[in-house]
């Protein structure tokens, strides 16, 4: 059985110019009719056509006529999104994590770039751009890890950790790092963080991730938003932590940004006022359902909508981007917002703005999004659980003007 996997395979990557996602004797020439096109760079929230030639948006307005060589696709009752962008995932297998390879789980879900936190570090990044971002039809992008070998065991070891090779790497490989990482480091000093924004400094200025809150005891959450970030540097795992720091649930100390009544926390709110980056990161067990609503119901909403997708949490309570999204949906925000913290919000954040929205000459990315009424549940890591009415999905994914994804077969005519 093995040996005929293997050989299906080598047949599938011989096909001239088929990768994963994508069909033969694909138009250079798409029209998509009649969507709701929600691009909130441009501040466009209404129907309207987007024509698409060459791989790049060729024009979005009220009523576009259809070329002689177009593909017409029907997406009436559907919105017509920028190719949704994951900033928070985990797709290098490093030290045998099994996490996923980006294809099997972002096309589906409407996700045409995404961006890989800390799995390889200055060590380890050429061999997860030969086997990962190389190969792959998603367009990926890399926070490196700020210890060598990446998420490999060793995130305690400071020896792994160098400001300078991590700059060095990212700057030889500027159209793939987008900033650094620091996670797991339980030591009560501030090594990896300063050394990733140095870094970052290094670099040019790259932002820097963070998943804080393993110290014990706990370093102040406070110090590291308004003294060591940086304006563009993100906080992960916003809705996870405890109120009560170093309570038995969270032994390491993750902070919540509200406190035990359920207020933000004030510096959480002048972080963000100043420019500190938001970013969901779900994950396995990093999301607080009640935290969300607490912090939302004072006006403090999420920057990005990044997953966290890793070899445990897409079949938990996190799943997809969309499942994150509708979950976003079912606590209050307005469906604009949301998509901006898929698209133009994470585009900003990774300095890619040639990313995350439908402006003419973009690169043509776009996701087609339907929403399923109906009865659904949505739950966090303690199996706290919300009802909704509304859920997302994915219909049509196009990644560079090829269609990459169709759930129900839009982009194919019907038989006749």
């Amino acid at each position: 059985m093995q040996r005929t996997l293997l050989m299906l395979g080598l047949v599938l990557l011989l096909l001239p110019g088929l990768t994963l996602g994508q069909r033969r004797n694909q138009p250079s020439s798409i029209l998509i009719k009649g969507g709701h096109v929600i691009d909130p760079k441009n501040n466009i929230n209404e129907v309207m056509d987007v024509a698409i030639r060459d791989g790049k948006i060729e024009n979005v307005a009220k009523q576009i006529e259809p070329a002689p060589d177009s593909k017409v696709i029907d997406a009436r009752g559907m919105y017509v999104t920028p190719g949704l962008i994951d900033m928070h995932g985990h797709f290098f297998p490093n030290a045998g994590r099994g996490d996923p390879a980006p294809d099997v789980l972002t096309l589906r879900s409407g996700v045409t770039t995404a961006v890989d936190a800390g799995s390889s570090g200055w060590r380890t990044f050429p061999d997860f751009k030969r086997e990962i971002i190389d190969e792959s039809t998603t367009r990926v992008f890399a926070f490196l890890n700020i210890v060598g070998n990446g998420f490999s065991g060793n995130e305690q070891d400071t020896a792994d950790m160098n400001a300078k090779l991590a700059a060095d790497m990212a700057l030889k490989h500027k159209d793939n790092i987008v900033g650094f990482k620091v996670a797991h480091y339980i030591r009560r000093d501030w090594i990896p963080i300063d050394g990733a924004i140095e870094a970052g400094e290094l670099a040019g200025g790259l932002p820097v991730m963070v998943d804080f809150g393993s110290a014990r005891p706990a370093l102040s959450l406070e110090e590291l938003l308004l003294e060591k970030f940086r304006p563009g540097d993100i906080y992960t795992h916003v809705f996870g932590g405890n109120a009560a720091v170093g309570s038995p649930v969270s032994p390491g100390g993750r902070e919540a940004v509200v406190d035990q009544e359920g207020n933000v926390k004030s510096f959480a709110s002048k972080a963000q006022q100043r420019g500190i980056i938001f970013d969901v990161g779900f994950g396995g067990a990093s999301f607080d359902i009640n935290y969300a609503m607490q912090a939302m119901k004072h006006g403090f909403y999420p920057n990005t909508m990044g997953t966290d997708m890793n070899y445990h949490s897409f079949n938990g309570a996190m799943k997809n981007i969309l499942n994150v999204m509708s979950t976003f949906l079912t606590l209050g925000m307005d469906l604009p917002s949301v998509i901006e913290g898929a698209t133009w919000k994470p585009a900003q954040v990774i300095n890619h703005e040639e990313l995350g929205h439908l402006s003419k000459g973009a690169v043509a990315d776009v996701t087609l999004l339907s929403i399923r009424e109906g009865d659904f549940g949505f739950w966090d890591r303690e199996d706290y659980k919300v009802k909704g009415n509304q859920k997302l999905e994915c219909q049509l994914t196009i990644r560079e003007g090829r269609v990459v994804y169709d759930f129900n077969g839009i982009s194919i005519p019907d038989p006749e």
